[in-house]
């Protein structure tokens, strides 16, 4: 009678019951001896851990269920698995900040060795033709590089100014020596600069060359300028996006990949792959720099190839001593011409005694300088072959970086810290409740984060440090765009002011045939802003302020192509300076 209830219990213990859900344990785990073999390892104190699971009813993220860990452990853990996120992150984007790095300081210092190369040649050249001459004159030249590398290096202000101010210092200097027999006053001079400086375009005493020498100088410098801002902004805020704090939704689903397993007695049971991957997806794509990282590389690759070519930065270097010899050959050759207009406008000058006059050059003298000049070839520097090179690198290893951001989700749950690897998928893993396989789709797309399992929505928004992150990449992006079309953002506002004066539209487009022939013409381009003038005395309408004596003011940078003359690489005005 008694053996047929004894042999129901026994049927009944050999039938299995019901498999595992999804999510959920094949096998219940009651021991935390392998959670404080491993949390021991890493310093956790061993009184925190109970020997065996307790209630997880005090649990705030981990399943509520048995637990191996007090609120405490669960607290330390959560801080110790965002920190180990956080740290693959920037390991994994180490190589990004360095590259962007070492391209800005190579480009800088490429494009700093050019300006001193080509003031160290000008300085040598005129040294050599006018000796002592030119070293009573050197700080008008010295102060132009040195105003170009303030624009270069920190200010962005007053290139236009600082060129305008050269011309006008340089024409001061000049003239008088195209007239030995008179006397001119500082009166005299300022109606002489002021005459030059008009926006008229009254007299041109050094013809085209101010013009051509503004507009080739300028594009070269604000490209120069806006690329190595560029590569500095998104050096900057790469290295800022890689150390970003999470959000607290983050750091909750870190938790729940990487901390839980412990607190479930499981630390052995990788986390499911997809179950890391929409955790990643879900947290760097809410505080990562796409979609704008390819718009911003698009931009300091388009910009490099015009400092490589159409903007060439040495090229434009090198050209100054060439613009200058050429506007100081059109003075000597219409010298006469000039004269009477300066005559007629400011007046006759006071004649000087016969004992102070200046002896001119003699003739032979003035052919002999001027062929010296024209066998000088221009130097081909160094840093013009490493430029070459460098925007050659700069193509190669912006390729390879492209889709960081879009793959940095795959990269972090390779390590086998963060997931299983990806040839044990099918294997049982940790799906944030359990032992199982992870079903939920994996959201890749960052357009689609909404519909991410793992993450709520206050999660997936972008912080206010993240906005303001995209926002610098952004700004760099059009700043470098708007370079690479011969503009300056940072002078906009004037170029717009003119432009709505004229109706002209023009700085906005540029060609790239700079170089083309004799039959190229020319477009219109804005000429120099006349020296600031107060205009409540003085002959000629006020006394000339000058633009380098603690004026700030910005000029525009409007460019035009010209005409490429033969170059004359030096100075036939030589004999102007020559015995007096």
């Amino acid at each position: 009678m008694f053996a047929l209830p004894s042999l129901l219990l026994l049927l009944l213990s050999l039938c299995p019951g019901p498999g595992p859900g999804p999510g959920s344990e094949a096998k219940v785990t009651r021991s935390c001896t392998e959670t404080r073999q491993v949390l021991g390892a890493r310093g956790y104190s061993l009184s925190l851990l109970p020997p065996a699971v307790i209630s997880g009813e005090h649990l705030r993220i981990c399943p509520q269920e048995y637990t191996c860990c007090s609120s405490e452990i669960e607290q330390r853990l959560t801080w110790e698995t965002e920190a180990t996120f956080r740290g693959l992150v920037e390991e994994s984007g180490s190589f990004l900040v360095h590259t962007l790095a070492a391209r800005h300081r190579k480009f800088d210092e490429v494009f700093r060795e050019m300006l001193s190369s080509s003031e160290h040649s000008l300085a040598l050249l005129f040294h050599r033709s006018y000796g002592h001459l030119y070293s009573q004159h050197a700080p008008v030249f010295t102060g132009l590089f040195s105003r170009l590398r303030d624009y270069y290096e920190r200010s962005g202000e007053g290139l236009e100014d600082a060129l305008v101010d050269f011309w006008a210092q340089l024409l001061e200097k000049m003239f008088p020596l195209l007239h030995p027999h008179y006397i001119f006053s500082p009166d005299y001079l300022f109606c002489l600069t002021r005459l030059a400086s008009s926006p008229d375009d009254s007299l041109k005493p050094f013809g085209e060359a101010p013009r051509r020498l503004r507009l080739q100088i300028t594009r070269a410098l604000v490209a120069a300028r806006a690329f190595i801002q560029g590569l500095e902004t998104g050096r900057d805020v790469v290295s800022e996006t890689l150390k970003m704090p999470l959000s607290e939704g983050c750091r909750q689903a870190v938790m729940r990949l990487t901390g839980c397993p412990l607190c479930r007695g499981v630390p052995s049971l990788p986390p499911c792959r997809g179950f890391c991957l929409n955790v990643a997806h879900g947290c760097l794509s809410s505080q990562g720099l796409d979609p704008d990282w390819g718009a911003y590389l698009d931009g300091l690759l388009f910009l490099a190839e015009k400092l490589q070519g159409p903007f060439s930065f040495e090229l434009a270097a090198q050209s100054i001593g060439v613009k200058i010899s050429e506007g100081l050959v059109y003075l000597q050759e219409n010298s006469a011409v000039v004269s009477a207009q300066v005559f007629r406008e400011c007046g006759n000058p006071q004649r000087a005694s016969s004992r102070a006059r200046r002896a001119p050059a003699p003739r032979e003298e003035v052919s002999r300088l001027g062929a010296a000049g024209t066998e000088e070839e221009r130097p081909t520097t160094a840093a013009g072959t490493s430029l070459n090179r460098l925007v050659w690198e700069l193509r190669d290893r912006l390729g390879r970086v492209r889709g960081f951001w879009a793959g940095l989700a795959l990269t972090v749950c390779a390590n086998p810290r963060m997931a299983a690897d990806i040839s044990q998928e099918a294997a049982p893993c940790w799906t944030g409740a359990g032992r199982g396989r992870y079903l939920s789709p994996v959201v890749a797309s960052s357009l689609e984060q909404l519909e991410n399992p793992e993450l709520d929505r206050e999660s997936l928004r972008s912080d206010v440090h993240t906005r303001r992150r995209r926002l610098q990449l952004r700004l760099a992006t059009t700043r470098m765009r708007a370079a690479a079309l011969g503009r300056d953002m940072e002078l906009e506002d004037w170029d717009e002011e003119e432009e709505d004066a004229s109706g002209s539209g023009e700085g906005q487009h540029y060609a790239d045939d700079w170089m083309a022939g004799a039959a190229a013409v020319a477009p219109p381009a804005r000429l120099p802003r006349p020296p600031r003038r107060d205009t409540s005395g003085g002959k000629g309408g006020g006394v000339l302020v000058r633009h380098n004596q603690g004026r700030s003011r910005t000029g525009g940078t409007s460019v035009g192509f010209h005409t490429q003359p033969i170059l004359i690489l030096f100075l036939s005005v030589l004999a102007l300076l020559g015995p007096r």
